[in-house]
């Protein structure tokens, strides 16, 4: 077993330890749904989202440095959430437009990958029970093969989430399977994902967020694990602000990276009847 994979197995079972031993400190969470609930920058998502009909806009700058295949690569992530209902969230990602700066300090643009998927809330959260969801995403392969940008071929993420909050601090653990098309034959490679968050709300407006994340070896593509700090800001229910540095925890991984952003929401798109 790849000391990657015993990394991430340690990293599952420390999230699902940690969820499970501060159960007895639980307080009762808010029925009511936030107006938004952001899933940027961190790599983890929630189990539950935004109120229902409301329309979530993510969009960002994220860029990484001092890699061994580049010096620095820079993206502007755009994510669409929409809540239909309490229990279904539909999601369009895109990381275009995307530029990767090679050794020699050449920069190349074009567009990036995109991604479509789709979340289901298998169980809300209350003050003695995680939220658990699960989730499939699939990558429309949109960037460019010949820049070296993409693969060119269709993944396939399948996702499990766990959230659970208590007092002011939120806990958000995600477990990933990863069916990646071959670049160098036909098929599928597998691998694992996870990664876990926590989400501290230091004032009614100032949160800060750390996570550790990681994957295992994909076909061509080596494992890495990953650690960010984050500080948000809410203007208002409808607007939060975040801003971080995430660094590279294994040899392959860029050493260093920066991730700012801001998640807006916009009014429910319909009205609930009774």
């Amino acid at each position: 077993m790849s000391k990657i994979i015993r990394r991430l197995l340690f990293l599952f079972l420390a999230g699902i330890a940690s969820v499970v031993a501060v159960f007895p400190q639980t307080t009762p969470a808010d029925d009511e749904p936030d107006f938004i609930v952001p899933a940027r920058p961190t790599v983890s998502n929630p189990a539950e989202f935004q109120k229902p009909s409301v329309l979530q806009l993510e969009f960002g700058y994220d860029a990484n440095f001092h890699a061994s295949q580049f010096r620095a690569q820079q993206d502007t992530p755009l994510a669409v959430r929409f809540a239909v209902n309490r229990r279904i969230l539909v999601e369009f990602d895109s990381d275009s437009p995307y530029s990767q700066t090679d050794k020699s300090k050449m920069t190349i643009t074009g567009a990036g990958d995109s991604q479509l998927g789709i979340q289901f809330v298998l169980q809300p959260e209350n003050k003695n029970r995680p939220g658990i969801a699960a989730a499939y995403y699939i990558k429309i392969p949109t960037a460019s093969e010949e820049k070296g940008f993409g693969t060119g071929r269709v993944d396939h993420n399948f996702i499990g989430l766990i959230s659970k909050t208590f007092g002011k601090t939120t806990v958000d653990f995600n477990a990933i399977y990863l069916l990646a098309g071959r670049t160098s034959e036909k098929g599928y490679a597998t691998s694992g994902k996870a990664a876990f968050a926590v989400t501290e709300n230091l004032t009614k407006r100032v949160g800060i967020q750390g996570e550790i994340s990681g994957f295992s070896r994909n076909d061509e593509q080596s494992g890495a694990m990953f650690g960010l700090g984050v500080v948000t800001y809410q203007i208002n229910k409808r607007m939060v602000f975040d801003s971080g540095v995430r660094f590279g925890l294994t040899p392959d991984a860029p050493r260093v990276g920066i991730v700012a952003g801001i998640t807006v929401g916009i009014a429910g798109l319909y009205k609930k009847h009774h």
